[in-house]
C-alpha cells in the first residue's frame, strides 16, 4: 500500500530498534510477556498456587469442569486473584492508549489524564459518594459517582477551552489544569468534612488500588478499551498529521477541530471507566507512550498496540508488587507507578536533552 502524505509527514523521533517489518514479532513477545505476567501474578500470594494449577482452574471454568476443582484453590484463583489481575491488565492497557491519544491531542509529550483534569474530576465524584453517604449520592455508588463526575469535568474543560467554536492545544491544557486543580481542592475540602474513620479508605483509593476487584469490574473498562482503541487506530494517519501541526494537518485534509473534539470525548470516557475501578493512577499514561515510541517510532498505528500491551504488562507487575512487597499489608498501586515512573521520566528527559544537543 503506497504511503500517504500523512504517513510521510508523521513526526520522527530518530532511529528506533524495532523496524516496521519486525513489529509483529514485538507484539508477539509482549503478548507472551503478558501471559507470563498474569500467570505469575495469579500464582503468587499468601497461598502460593502452582502455575499448572492456575491454568487447570482457568481451563476447567472455560470448559465446564469447575465442579471437580478443589474449592479453596478455585476460590483463590477464579474468584479472588484472576479478576484482579485481569482488571490490572485492562487498566494498564487503557492508560497506555489514553496517554498516546492525549499527547497527540495537545501535542505535548507530558500530557496524561491528570493534565486535562479528568482523573481529578473522577476522584472527586467517588469521594463525594463515599464521604457524604447521602441517599441521593450513595445510590450511584463510587463507580457511578466517579463516572458522572468525570463526564461533567470533561464537559467543563470542553466549554472553557472553546474559542469561537474551536479547540486549541494551549487552551485545552490551561482549561484542564485549571479544572483539575479545582477538583483537587474540592476533594481536599470534602475529606476535611468526612468522618475520620472513612478517610483511610478514601486516601487508599485516591492513590490507586485494585483491591477487591471483581469480574463485574471488567465489563465497562474492557468495552471502552476495545471500542476506543479500534477507533483511535482508524484515526492513525490523522493523529500523525496532527502531531505535525495544525496547519500541516489541515493541509492534508484533516478537520483538526472536529478531530480534537472527538479525541477529547473518547479519551475522557475511557479515562472515566479506568478511574472508577482503579482510582487515581499516575504516570502510566505519561511514561508508557514514550517507551513505545522508543521501540517502534512515532507512527501511531504501531504506537497504539505497543502502548496497550506494554501498559498491561507494566500494571500487572506493579499490582503484584503492591500486594507482595509489604505482605501481609497491601500498598497502593500509585506508590509503585510513581516510584517507577519518575526515574523513567527523568531518564527520558535526559535522553531528549542529549538528542537535542547532538
Amino acid at each position: 500500500m503506497p504511503r500517504t502524505p500523512a504517513d510521510r509527514r508523521a513526526p520522527s523521533r530518530g532511529p528506533h530498534p524495532v523496524p516496521g517489518r519486525a513489529t509483529g514479532l514485538l507484539y508477539t513477545a509482549l503478548a507472551a510477556m503478558l501471559v507470563a505476567a498474569v500467570t505469575v501474578a495469579v500464582s503468587t500470594g499468601t497461598v502460593a498456587v502452582p502455575a499448572r494449577d492456575v491454568w487447570d482452574v482457568v481451563l476447567r471454568h472455560l470448559t465446564g469442569g469447575a465442579d471437580r476443582l478443589d474449592p479453596l484453590q478455585d476460590q483463590i484463583v477464579w474468584d479472588l486473584r484472576l479478576p484482579r489481575v485481569l482488571v490490572a491488565a485492562v487498566v494498564g492497557a487503557g492508560l497506555g492508549v489514553i496517554g498516546v491519544a492525549l499527547q497527540a491531542l495537545v501535542r505535548n509529550p507530558l500530557a496524561d489524564p491528570y493534565m486535562l483534569g479528568i482523573t481529578p474530576g473522577a476522584s472527586l465524584g467517588a469521594v463525594l459518594v463515599s464521604a457524604t453517604g447521602s441517599t441521593a449520592l450513595s445510590g450511584l455508588g463510587m463507580t457511578g459517582g466517579a463516572f458522572v463526575a468525570s463526564v461533567l469535568t470533561m464537559g467543563a474543560v470542553f466549554v472553557i477551552a472553546q474559542r469561537g467554536g474551536r479547540l486549541t492545544d494551549t487552551r485545552l491544557i490551561l482549561a484542564g489544569v485549571a479544572v483539575g486543580y479545582l477538583a483537587v481542592a474540592a476533594t481536599s475540602f470534602v475529606q476535611l468534612q468526612t468522618d475520620p474513620q472513612r478517610i483511610a479508605g478514601i486516601m487508599f483509593w485516591l492513590m490507586g488500588s485494585l483491591a477487591g476487584a471483581e469480574w463485574s469490574d471488567l465489563r465497562l473498562p474492557t468495552a471502552a478499551l476495545v471500542l476506543g482503541t479500534l477507533w483511535l487506530f482508524t484515526q492513525g494517519r490523522s493523529l500523525n498529521a496532527l502531531m505535525a501541526g495544525d496547519d500541516t494537518a489541515a493541509g492534508l485534509g484533516v478537520d483538526v477541530h472536529r478531530l480534537r473534539r472527538r479525541l477529547l470525548v473518547v479519551t475522557s470516557l475511557m479515562t472515566a471507566t479506568v478511574v472508577v475501578v482503579a482510582g487515581g493512577l499516575g504516570f502510566v499514561g505519561l511514561v508508557i507512550p514514550h517507551i513505545a515510541r522508543l521501540a517502534v517510532g512515532a507512527e501511531h498505528r504501531r504506537v497504539l498496540p505497543t502502548s496497550l500491551l506494554t501498559g498491561a504488562v507494566f500494571l500487572v507487575l506493579v499490582d503484584l508488587a503492591g500486594r507482595t512487597v509489604a505482605r501481609p499489608d497491601e500498598l497502593p498501586v500509585g506508590i509503585f507507578t510513581a516510584a517507577v515512573g519518575v526515574p523513567v521520566l527523568l531518564w527520558l528527559l535526559r535522553r531528549a536533552r542529549r538528542s537535542e544537543g547532538m
